[in-house]
């Protein structure tokens, strides 16, 4: 076992949690719309955005770790 599978797993963790919220987010979301309850639509966009921005933010994160961001495949 290398040092990188732990870090695999964990990523896919955060992965899987962020899609679970997403959904939740979005189910919370269109339950408000239907019963006519801003604040559960309200907190369904919450965490619905919440989850994207996490998302964007490990995609981020793993663009740096990998030097897929930065000039030269990350050889300054």
């Amino acid at each position: 076992m290398t040092n990188s599978e732990p870090n695999a797993e964990h990523g896919l963790l955060d992965t899987v949690k962020d899609l679970g919220q997403k959904i939740i987010g979005e189910i919370e979301e269109i339950g408000g719309a239907l019963t006519g309850d801003p604040l559960t639509q309200a907190e369904g966009q919450f965490n619905a955005d919440v989850a994207r921005l996490r998302e964007e933010a490990e995609d981020s994160l793993n663009k740096e770790t990998d030097g897929t961001d930065s000039p030269a495949g990350g050889k300054w």
